[in-house]
């Protein structure tokens, strides 16, 4: 898939919104949304990322997580939808920083921040990002979003 972008906000770091449904496998017994369910929203949201910067592919399977913070401000229920929003904030010699928001009905619930290093290889050894993968998340801009039709 060929890179799309907004140029009028070339020169801004890559980001993107991503929409998503609580679903019944996302809730735990009280009928709210799991933790872990942030966490699977947030790599959603990169895999689009990915793929609208074109190099899905590439890094696919090497880019573990190595430091991730949430902060849980307020719930979200079986079905409500939800708006992820990832922004690349850092990239540096290996490593990658996420920023990410989730919203719904406007208001956040939770935010916090992602590292990522890229490996060499599945399990490899860390590894530097190439140059032309190191200026799309850096100034690649919004890309467009995915949304659910909702109706």
């Amino acid at each position: 898939m060929g890179r799309r972008r907004d140029d009028s906000n070339e020169g801004a770091p890559a980001s993107i919104t991503v929409q998503r449904r609580i679903e019944w496998p996302d809730t735990d017994a009280s009928g709210n949304y799991h933790n872990t369910a942030a966490f699977r929203f947030i790599e959603v949201a990169e895999t689009a990322l990915f793929e609208r910067l074109g190099f899905l592919q590439d890094v696919y399977g090497r880019l573990p997580r190595v430091r991730i913070e949430a902060n849980f401000r307020r719930p979200l229920l079986f079905r409500d939808v939800v708006d992820i929003t990832l922004r690349i904030a850092e990239v540096g010699r290996t490593s990658a920083t996420y920023e990410f928001e989730m919203r719904s009905g406007g208001q956040v619930a939770v935010d916090g921040r992602v590292v990522t290093v890229l490996l060499s290889e599945p399990r490899g050894e860390a590894t530097p990002w190439p140059e032309e993968y190191r200026r799309l998340l850096l100034r690649a801009g919004p890309q467009p979003p995915e949304r659910l039709v909702v109706g």
